[in-house]
């Protein structure tokens, strides 16, 4: 009995008119959200990164793209708000990793690329991002994660269309 299974059994016995089984799987969810988190975190804090940077130099990395990404461009591909990417980008630039460049394309823009020493550190943060998450799935099977994979894909698309 896990805590999760301790806190349903409370509420079926405190109200048991409630069906909680959502709560659950929400519960274990959120729980192991912040457990995969913390342990992902404290990988790329070796390479002096955390979730933002990493995203950041990551989505560089692996686009493809060696002349470098718009904003724009990593708006779209990390979802988050101008703001915000802003401020990254200030942050990594400050830091060394990444540099704004002219757009070619665009006069009045800029791209923003990884540096040598940008491309180094995210180099070594994503093979140690991936080796994490190895470590962190190591007791499940190959088929155990494929289902449970096809679950959460599941799951997200159930969740998109209720919230619609």
């Amino acid at each position: 009995m896990d805590h999760v299974d301790q806190i349903i059994a409370q509420w079926k016995k405190s109200r048991p008119d409630l069906d909680v089984g959502p709560m659950e799987v929400i519960g274990r969810l959120s729980r192991l959200t912040a457990k995969l988190g913390g342990e992902m975190e404290k990988t790329w804090k070796v390479s002096d990164l955390n979730r933002a940077s990493f995203d950041v130099l990551a989505t560089l990395r692996r686009s493809g793209k060696p002349k470098g990404l718009s904003p724009g461009e990593l708006l779209d591909l990390t979802m988050v708000t101008s703001g915000t990417m802003t401020n990254r980008i200030d942050q990594l630039v400050k830091a060394g990793l990444v540099e704004r460049v002219p757009n070619p394309e665009d006069k009045r823009g800029f791209l923003v690329r990884l540096t040598k020493e940008g491309f180094a550190t995210i180099e070594k943060a994503v093979s140690d991002h991936v080796e994490t998450q190895h470590r962190l799935l190591q007791g499940l099977s190959a088929a155990q994660r494929r289902n449970l994979n096809d679950l959460l894909r599941a799951l997200d698309d159930a969740v998109t269309q209720g919230t619609k």
